[in-house]
């Protein structure tokens, strides 16, 4: 996919206020995609769309639906009415889930003129080893239930999955270059790991062949947010 490198790079807002995020946003002028995750939907609703639709800025609503098909399905299409560029939902919410979720964004974008978002399959998160896979359940070998995971959300339409930079390859292998792969644990040879496990490099992660990375605290608690984003975007660059 051929974009700027400020395309790429998704901020994550992990902040409690909209305040807080809005703070972040201005500074960081030159990022286009901020993701709005758990924490700042819970605390303040969808208040923050439209402040960031009036700065030209794109959303990336991370609440990895995972529900009963009816469910998601309807918060899919309240997403899709407030211009949310890309969703998440659970890859493993299975796909009668899955495809309600598109078809329900396919008729609200029809029904009101505005563009379909992105639906992304999450696939395993990238926080979880592989004992902590098996705690729950599932087969203790991330790269096998990643692409379980990965054809499923393909099967039911998906635009793409997240997943951790190590999967990268695997499912472009499998699913086609087309399927879009956004990888959070991403993490610049400067930064701590933190709660991530499987991290790798911005400029690792491009090569691989990620179309969108996710970046978080590296960015956003460094001394000076928009030095660190331009470190990266600089990273991109040479990649």
């Amino acid at each position: 996919m051929d974009m700027r490198a400020t395309q790429r790079i998704i901020i994550a807002l992990d902040v409690k206020t909209v305040l807080d995020a809005l703070t972040l946003v201005d500074k960081l002028e030159e990022a286009e995609v901020f993701k709005v995750g758990l924490e700042l939907f819970t605390a303040e609703g969808p208040s923050l769309f439209a402040e960031l639709r009036d700065r030209q800025k794109r959303l990336f609503l991370d609440l990895k639906l995972h529900d009963i098909p009816n469910t998601v399905a309807g918060a899919v299409a309240s997403g899709t009415r407030h211009g949310i560029h890309m969703m998440t939902l659970h890859a493993s919410g299975g796909k009668e889930m899955m495809l309600r979720a598109k078809e329900a964004a396919e008729t609200e974008a029809q029904n009101t003129g505005l563009p379909r978002p992105l639906l992304l399959g999450v696939t395993i998160l990238t926080s979880l080893k592989e004992s902590q896979l098996a705690e729950i359940g599932m087969e203790a070998n991330t790269e096998a239930q990643v692409l379980r995971l990965a054809r499923l959300a393909k099967e039911a339409g998906m635009d793409g999955v997240v997943c951790s930079p190590w999967e990268i390859e695997l499912i472009k292998e499998e699913c086609g270059k087309s399927f879009l792969v956004v990888s959070p644990g991403i993490r610049p040879s400067w930064a701590a790991a933190q709660d991530q496990k499987r991290i790798m490099t911005p400029s690792q992660a491009l090569r691989k062949g990620a179309d969108f990375i996710v970046i978080g605290r590296p960015v956003t608690q460094a001394p000076s947010p928009p030095e660190a984003l331009a470190s990266i975007i600089d990273e991109l660059e040479k990649a």
